[in-house]
């Protein structure tokens, strides 16, 4: 088994790092927000879009060679990246490339995580990375990942997992690692209706992030196992974990702070998670602070003005309160309070919005009530319409989450056809 010596510097594995982002589901749990759109390319947080911040925490960490592996609906994915990320420098050995789904090894489309990364075994291997970081893109978090590659590499692990401490019931939902002392973990469980406790901390469990670092060749073979193996359904959480943990060596990294408490890292897959983790940066300190200079968010956002409030007479005051408002935005007459008004929006004179999240250049009419409620991109709302007051009638137009009651409005549910299909 490979050691690396302590001493090595996280700047020189980082440099041998390959990071590869999954990009290609469906998310069909996002409703309607994903009907015309990658998950990961769904606006988030007034500005960004979610796959910004996976790829913000590569550059951030000093790794610079990264893939996205885009399938479903993946144009707006594409064109945003394209727009974005198109400042890294290929001649100095940064880059992000497109992955598209190709069916350079088979004619079928990714048939899961591994089969994503095993339809692009050339293409690692033209880079001959060292190390292959394995993500999400479709997470809400700040992470440096070189220190989970430093310690990686310090450990001589086969694979390291990122793990997030939750309580311990709260984890049926999450694959669960099973972890010794050592932190070396023992058995993954898929959604266990009883988890294993951590060592020490019997009221938590560690649960997976979906984070993994590979030592190469060790991911190369275990990719081509899986893909000849028929009774594979070629995913890394299912498959390929379950599978090296009893004769290989496979560590867990819990992200957690200097105090061991764990860190911020939202799955937004659900229209109510995405809402709260919006809901998340309206508080006065968010656990996520956008405002880090030393932690910089990027994104593309096109050139707008200043957001601008208008008038301040009673009961018609531009106003926003405990609020994100993007540039671009009018607020005219209008009141906002807990909420995220994203680029481009205008929100005419007399409506009120709270605890609502505004996807951007959406149009509110005047003297509209509107809570509790997720608006699409480019959603134009009536004058006088009330939205999160009456379940019974929001259900009759638009989408409202059972448990939650959280409305989601997209312009289709208004009759604003926006993509022509026959």
């Amino acid at each position: 088994m490979k050691y690396y010596c302590e001493t090595k510097t996280a700047t020189e594995l980082t440099r041998k790092t390959l990071a590869l982002v999954l990009a290609g589901g469906e998310g069909s749990r996002l409703k309607g927000l994903t009907r015309w759109r990658a998950k990961p390319a769904v606006p988030f947080g007034g500005k960004y879009r979610i796959v910004d911040f996976v790829l913000s925490n590569c550059v951030n960490s000093g790794i610079r060679k990264i893939g996205v592996l885009t399938q479903y609906k993946s144009h707006s994915l594409i064109r945003h990246i394209q727009r974005a990320w198109s400042f890294m420098r290929y001649e100095v050995g940064e880059f992000v490339e497109l992955l598209p789904a190709q069916q350079r090894v088979d004619k079928e489309w990714y048939q899961g995580t591994a089969d994503a990364l095993y339809q692009n075994l050339d293409i690692m291997r033209r880079h001959t990375p060292e190390y292959v970081l394995v993500l999400g893109g479709d997470h809400i978090y700040s992470m440096d990942y070189s220190k989970m590659l430093v310690q990686h590499a310090a450990s001589g692990a086969d694979v390291t997992i990122a793990c997030i401490e939750v309580p311990r019931m709260e984890a049926t939902g999450f694959g669960v690692m099973s972890v010794d002392e050592n932190l070396c973990i023992t058995r993954f469980t898929e959604k266990p209706a009883n988890p294993d406790p951590m060592p020490g901390k019997p009221d938590k469990a560690l649960a997976s992030m979906g984070i993994y670092i590979f030592s190469t060749e060790f991911l190369y073979r275990k990719l081509i196992e899986d893909h000849d193996n028929p009774n594979s359904s070629r995913d890394f959480g299912k498959d390929i974990i379950p599978s090296v943990i009893k004769d290989w060596h496979v560590r867990a990294y819990p992200f957690v702070n200097e105090k061991d408490e764990a860190h911020y890292w939202r799955d937004v897959g659900t229209i109510e998670s995405f809402w709260k983790a919006n809901m998340d940066l309206c508080s006065i300190e968010p656990e996520l602070n956008l405002y880090d200079r030393d932690w910089p968010i990027w994104t593309y956002q096109a050139q707008m003005p200043p957001a601008k409030f208008t008038f301040d007479d009673e009961g018609r005051r531009g106003e926003a309160i405990d609020s994100l408002v993007a540039g671009g935005c009018i607020i005219s007459g209008a009141r906002i309070k807990r909420s995220v008004i994203s680029s481009g929006s205008r929100i005419h004179s007399y409506s009120l919005i709270k605890d609502s999240v505004v996807l951007p250049r959406v149009e509110v009419g005047r003297g509209c009530r509107i809570q509790n409620a997720v608006i699409d991109k480019g959603t134009v709302i009536p004058p006088g319409t009330i939205i999160g007051e009456d379940p019974e009638e929001d259900r009759k137009r638009f989408y409202v989450e059972e448990s939650s009651g959280i409305v989601l409005v997209t312009p289709d549910m208004l009759g604003q056809k926006l993509h022509t299909v026959r």
